[in-house]
């Protein structure tokens, strides 16, 4: 064993502005994450709101100055942005990646989409089938208006 006394640690007065500097920045970075909870500037939520506002702007000036004439394809392109803009508002202002309480925010984002999915794609199956098999077709619609009271 070696018998030298240990040397105390420097406290942060002792150092020099740049070392005390590095220091607490390392400090900062090794306690990011610690609470689960990543520490976020304004500047990000400003980045974040800025493209919120953008991804809003644009598919409204394409409706209002009806840029898209077919309106299927403005639902898509409408479609498409909103999609985005769900990923900023996931990204920049519910800080959910991988790294945020262990990848389990993450999972359960996908977890969410698929029940989500499952739902709006079995009720669109459900309506379609009900009106393909309930509503009359146009020979019996009219036959229905003939024989009316």
């Amino acid at each position: 064993m070696n018998s030298a006394p240990m040397k105390p640690a420097p406290m942060k007065s002792d150092m020099n502005p740049d070392a005390a500097l590095q220091h607490a920045l390392h400090e900062h970075e090794a306690d990011h994450f610690d609470d689960g909870i990543p520490h976020v500037s304004a500047r990000e939520y400003l980045n974040g709101f800025v493209l919120s506002v953008v991804l809003t702007a644009i598919p409204f000036a394409l409706v209002m100055t009806k840029t898209i004439p077919d309106s299927t394809w403005a639902a898509v392109v409408i479609l498409a942005f909103a999609a985005v803009q769900i990923v900023v508002h996931v990204v920049y202002f519910l800080h959910m990646n991988t790294k945020s309480e262990g990848g389990w925010n993450l999972v359960a984002l996908v977890f969410t989409a698929v029940l989500v999915i499952i739902v709006l794609s079995g009720s669109l199956w459900v309506m379609h089938h009900l009106n393909t098999n309930m509503m009359p077709g146009p020979h019996e619609m009219q036959d229905m208006l003939r024989n009316a009271p």
